[in-house]
């Protein structure tokens, strides 16, 4: 009888339908310290587990690592879990976070996350399972760091050259899925569950990445239910799905995580003055772009860090669209109908969107005698003759929102330099003090705190239009169950879905 049940759950498992879904690129290299675009990335966070993770709510939780404690604010202890498996059987140690670390530090490989590592002093291995790092200084990102994924030792101390090695192409982790060929350009990618995964093994046993060079392809295989999941454009969305679309789909809609914005050049008169920028802010009418762009699928972008999470200050009032009250500013700056103030806002092509709202806000500024005219460049010549050599007056472009931000980077009067993403050249004393300050917080309720007063600060000051956030819409087939979504996405409990 026992033999029976087991032949049927084991021809169940062969006859599980894989879950399909699909990539418009190939990936480069499937490999966490090397994996700079964005379908490598994903592909790897199937495959890879750092030590520590984000849950639902956008706490930092234990992924290969059970717990940890600061032993001071430089010496951090990490505590392993024991039950971890590589995809071929080894067991995970602490010798591999050594390793890891080591090889993305050295020079046999070149990637832009070891600037994260920069405050690592040393990271050494106390006993198998523990983990001893010292950083040079407290430091705010001593732990989110760590959700870098983790490379097995035995695999890669092997390889003389990583950045071509062929397991950049045939991955072995400790994540819930592995690879069971190296991947091709251009063909599907199939990933299946990992037995022996240390939460539980994936209910999907297979997921399988079809290959679609387009957007439309892809949108007509989801709406042929040969897809069970995809993104939807607004337009999509209203215009372009019927009731039987719904009838398959339950589809999902949150804010993204990346925000579109006008930035001023705060080096050239008149954007260096604070009323100037705040009359240009009062004078557009954000809901207005995003019924026309979006209709109404997004969300107003009021500052620089993301709403909901802990940096995002609770009692902040964002500025409302007020044209009268922008008229009357540009009047005492001596802007009115007989002189209207004049300027050129650059933006790049290839980002239709884009386009379309800077159309739109041309003419709204229209209405408080605000002419601005329009000027699209290609991707790279916008950047090499308009961007990094400071040669504009305004630019229309967007940028990343995460639940750990590094204002330094964009905001802080240092970052003004060549080739800095500080190139609308921001400078305020109290806001590079303040980012300063938190970099050395390990606490994260006072790094919030600080982060909340740095917010406030930046809007104040009004070096950017912040536009809006679009949302993110996805369509989920009917027949996959236990999908929740939440700040940090919607598939954060993959391994947790099942399809019916």
């Amino acid at each position: 009888m026992r033999r029976i049940i087991l032949i049927i759950i084991f021809s169940f498992s062969l006859l599980a339908e894989p879950f399909y879904r699909s990539t418009s690129s190939s990936p480069n290299r499937i490999n966490p310290l090397l994996a700079t675009d964005s379908v490598s990335g994903e592909i790897s966070s199937w495959i890879f587990n750092g030590l520590v993770k984000f849950d639902k709510n956008g706490k930092i939780v234990g992924d290969l690592a059970t717990s940890w404690k600061f032993e001071d604010n430089t010496t951090l202890i990490f505590y392993l879990k024991k039950n971890v498996f590589w995809h071929d059987g080894k067991k995970f140690s602490a010798k591999d976070v050594v390793f890891t670390y080591n090889l993305l530090r050295s020079k046999k490989i070149v990637t832009p996350y070891a600037t994260d590592f920069k405050e690592v002093q040393s990271v050494e291995a106390i006993n198998d399972y523990t983990i001893k790092i010292k950083y040079k200084k407290p430091y705010f990102k001593a732990l989110s760091i760590w959700m870098m994924g983790i490379l097995p030792k035995h695999i890669w101390e092997k390889e003389k050259n990583p950045m071509q090695s062929r397991f950049n192409k045939f991955a072995i982790g400790t994540g819930p899925y592995k690879m069971i060929k190296p991947f091709e350009v251009n063909k599907d990618i199939v990933l299946v569950a990992n037995k022996r995964y240390f939460e539980h093994p994936p209910y999907i046993k297979k997921m399988i990445y079809k290959y679609v060079a387009d957007s439309a392809t892809e949108f007509m295989l989801l709406k042929s239910q040969k897809l069970d999941i995809g993104g939807l454009t607004p337009l999509q969305l209203t215009r372009q799905i019927d009731k039987n679309f719904k009838k398959h789909f339950n589809i999902f809609e949150m804010p993204s995580h990346g925000y579109t914005y006008i930035g001023f050049n705060l080096r050239k008169k008149p954007f260096n003055n604070k009323q100037l920028r705040k009359a240009i802010a009062l004078a557009i009418n954000k809901q207005e772009l995003i019924d026309l762009l979006f209709f109404s699928h997004a969300k107003i972008c009021n500052g620089p860090f993301m709403p909901g999470s802990g940096v995002y200050p609770k009692d902040f009032k964002p500025l409302k669209y007020n044209p009268k009250k922008a008229k009357a500013i540009l009047k005492e700056l001596g802007y009115d109908s007989k002189h209207p103030f004049t300027f050129t806002l650059v933006t790049n092509s290839g980002n239709p969107i884009r386009i379309y709202a800077a159309e739109i806000i041309q003419q709204q500024l229209l209405k408080v005698n605000v002419h601005m005219k329009i000027r699209v460049l290609e991707w790279q010549a916008f950047l090499n003759t308009i961007v990094f050599p400071h040669r504009f007056d305004a630019v229309l472009l967007g940028w990343g929102l995460s639940l750990i931000p590094d204002a330094y980077s964009i905001w802080h009067s240092k970052s003004d330099t060549k080739g800095g993403f500080n190139f609308i050249g921001y400078h305020n004393k109290k806001v590079d003090k303040l980012i300063i300050k938190a970099q050395s917080e390990i606490n994260q309720e006072k790094f919030n705190k600080i982060y909340q007063k740095i917010f406030k600060l930046i809007v104040n000051d009004h070096p950017y239009v912040f536009l809006y956030i679009p949302n993110s819409i996805t369509a989920v087939s009917k027949s996959i169950k236990n999908v929740s979504p939440s700040i940090v996405g919607l598939e954060y409990n993959f391994i947790d879905w099942v399809k019916e």
